[in-house]
């Protein structure tokens, strides 16, 4: 894993004058699941918002698959490689089936019954295919969000909070097809996560971040038994990290 397919430099945002995210390096790997772990209000959203190219940053440099992200924004072939699936999913009023496939309508792909079918399957939601998006539970939805992300094949996947208030069931589910989707075809995963357990139990590697900055970055398990940082230390104890 030491290709990188996201590399920033000396990347800052800042909103209304205030810094909300300052990072001095960065190498995200091709094919890792990375997961950003850190506090309310730390720049972990922000963090994913640049990557998926929704903005981009005030100085500093993003790199893309080696290619500089252009500050006049990055082409539709280059966001088409990257999707979100957010904490609250967006569906549209219509049937699974339907919010599944609409990834693939908008990218002209009509011959897409068997990669529906797989996707469905995966995510238990075959019986559910014709349901209207207004009847699911919450982690039904979430898993059609998670299932139109995963059905147009992209290089990186970005999830927010994606089990944030789910039971374990949905919780367990999930993770399991985000780690069988990175085996399988070896696409890069960004998780933002308030929870510790599922970093540990997800990722190849974590990030700290802290008032808009990384504190450690590591392998999974040095990071959580034995990180360098105090700050690290206390929040892996699960103490208030300021």
């Amino acid at each position: 894993m030491s290709e990188s397919i996201y590399t920033l430099n000396g990347v800052r945002k800042i909103y209304d004058g205030r810094t909300v995210l300052d990072i001095e390096a960065l190498d995200i790997h091709t094919g890792e699941i990375l997961a950003v772990v850190g506090p309310s209000g730390a720049g972990k959203s922000t963090l994913l918002r640049l990557l998926n190219f929704l903005e981009l940053p005030d100085t500093g440099q993003l790199t893309f698959q080696g290619q500089p992200v252009p500050q006049s924004g990055a082409s539709l072939a280059l966001r088409r490689e990257v999707t979100t699936v957010f904490q609250r999913p967006a569906l549209l009023s219509t049937s699974v089936t339907k919010n599944v496939t609409y990834g693939l309508r908008l990218r002209g792909q009509r011959d897409g019954k068997a990669d529906l079918r797989a996707v469905l399957e995966q995510l238990g939601l075959s019986k559910l295919a014709q349901a209207r998006a207004c009847t699911l539970s919450g982690g039904e939805a979430q898993r059609v969000a998670l299932a139109r992300a995963l059905i147009i094949r992209p290089k990186v996947l970005l999830l927010d909070e994606p089990t944030a208030n789910l039971d374990p069931y949905n919780v367990n589910l999930i993770e399991s097809v985000v780690a069988d989707m990175n085996c399988r075809s070896g696409a890069t995963v960004v998780v933002v996560t308030h929870n510790i357990f599922q970093a540990r139990r997800l990722a190849h590697r974590v990030i700290l971040l802290l008032n808009g900055q990384i504190v450690e970055l590591a392998d999974t398990a040095t990071f959580f038994e034995s990180p360098t940082d105090p700050r690290t230390q206390a929040f892996v104890r699960g103490e208030m990290v300021f």
